[in-house]
């Protein structure tokens, strides 16, 4: 799951470099991971189940939403917004799942709002009511996919992410269609090939063996790490070093959910070995 947050966090970086409309780069970016997908499944006959079916959707509305809110409100309102999604995880968790939440999970859960909101602070504002309205609704189905793909835990939850990415192919290259036709750089080329293999494609293959193997919950805190990797790569590249509340509120979210998942770990350890 960490291998799984650590290539979500390149996103922000070569978005960046492509001066394409976001609703191209998010079809482009799925329909790369989709034939990505294609070659480790081999298959496009799926083992149709409503859970698939369902963490498909909310894996695709997640993404829309989410390119939808960067369009309408801050990226900073629209991270943050859709990072209240352990919160519902949680919940939805106990709900749905039965799988219960451990102390050291409710501690993460009250620790990494704040340090989400230091690490965003001079980056935050009031926005858009729309677009902060749209980036919560991607919080509710990112949760709802954490959920639904650890219901697939004796199945195989990559064949969801294909289906996904084919649908969000699907939506948002049909709306790109009807906007300007961008440049095709060797520079944007690899780009949105880095993206489609790797941040989303190869993220999805780790994320479908870690979901098998921790609860939605943990899966969903561990992905909080996500973000604190953005300021990291800008300092690495363009040499804007964070400021003294985005390193303490990083080091707040690293620090909760690593000790909350290696309690957990123990925990199941001791378990097994009673």
């Amino acid at each position: 799951m960490m291998a799984c947050a650590f290539l979500w966090s390149v996103a922000g970086l070569f978005i960046k470099i492509l001066e394409w409309n976001p609703f191209l780069i998010a079809g482009m970016r799925s329909l790369i991971a989709f034939f990505f997908l294609l070659m480790i499944v081999r298959t496009v006959r799926l083992a149709w189940s409503w859970p698939l079916v369902g963490a498909a959707l909310a894996n695709a509305a997640t993404m829309l939403l989410f390119v939808a809110a960067n369009k309408t409100t801050t990226a900073a309102n629209a991270i943050i917004l859709q990072y209240l999604a352990p919160a519902f995880t949680a919940i939805l968790g106990v709900i749905i799942l039965k799988e219960n939440i451990r102390r050291e999970q409710l501690i993460a859960l009250m620790l990494t709002p704040v340090g989400m909101a230091l690490l965003f602070l001079d980056r935050l504002s009031a926005g858009q009511m729309f677009g902060n309205l749209l980036a919560l609704t991607s919080a509710c189905t990112f949760s709802l996919m954490f959920i639904l793909t650890r219901m697939q835990k004796e199945g195989n939850p990559l064949q969801s992410f294909m289906a996904s990415h084919a649908i969000t192919a699907l939506i948002a290259l049909t709306i790109a269609a009807f906007l300007p036709i961008p440049r095709f750089t060797p520079e944007a080329v690899g780009s949105i090939l880095i993206l489609g293999v790797f941040q989303i494609g190869l993220a999805a293959v780790f994320f479908s063996y870690g979901i098998k193997r921790v609860s939605a919950v943990t899966a969903n805190l561990i992905a909080l790490i996500e973000p604190v990797f953005n300021p990291v790569w800008v300092f690495l590249l363009l040499r804007e070093a964070p400021s003294a509340q985005a390193i303490l509120g990083g080091s707040i979210i690293i620090g909760s959910v690593t000790a909350a998942s290696l309690i957990s770990g123990w925990r199941a350890k001791s378990n097994e070995t009673l």
